[in-house]
């Protein structure tokens, strides 16, 4: 098992525009598609408040690559994500890194 981290830095002001679109349109298509998170956390003492980090949970990279390729590309994500920049940009950067626990790790 690897986990993905994702950290989305929001353009000031719009963190409740992507809260709402996870849990409104992205969560959904990632079922549809296998996709597994393993948590979603904001910041409440850090650089920047207006971060959500979360993570997924892969069996592989190739599994990883296969279903994101799919996800992104998916015609339901494109129209969620246009609906939800009506108003504006609302990421301002991404940072993902991919993780593989440690042998003495609580999470395997």
């Amino acid at each position: 098992m690897i986990y993905e981290m994702r950290v989305y830095r929001c353009v000031p002001g719009r963190l409740p525009a992507l809260l709402k679109r996870f849990e409104t349109a992205t969560l959904k298509i990632w079922e549809k598609h296998g996709i597994k998170q393993a948590g979603f956390f904001t910041t409440v003492i850090g650089e920047s408040n207006q971060d959500l980090t979360y993570f997924l949970a892969w069996d592989s990279l190739g599994e990883r690559e296969t279903k994101w390729g799919k996800f992104v590309t998916d015609p339901d994500w494109t129209k969620a994500r246009t609906e939800s920049e009506a108003d504006g940009q609302i990421v301002a950067n991404i940072v993902s890194q991919i993780l593989t626990p440690t042998a003495f790790s609580s999470v395997k």
